[in-house]
């Protein structure tokens, strides 16, 4: 068995946040309406979290958060 990467250390607690709503099909509004922050923050941290896990789609960042046990 392969051991799995430690993605949540290379992640912030907010954009670990951002990918839990994330796959609970929230859109950017919703997120940000939900966080009390504005819906263009909520896109630059889309925008990190794509860059440090080097995913190039939203249902690839939802496998990677079950594969690495990010969401419950």
């Amino acid at each position: 068995m392969k051991p799995k990467s430690n993605i949540a250390a290379i992640l912030s607690n907010r954009e670990l946040e951002i990918i839990r709503l994330i796959t609970k099909e929230y859109s950017n509004q919703d997120i940000a309406t939900h966080l009390d922050i504005s819906k263009r923050t909520v896109e630059t941290h889309r925008k990190n979290i794509f860059k440090k896990t080097k995913v190039k789609s939203v249902v690839g960042l939802v496998v990677l958060a079950l594969k690495n046990d990010l969401v419950p």
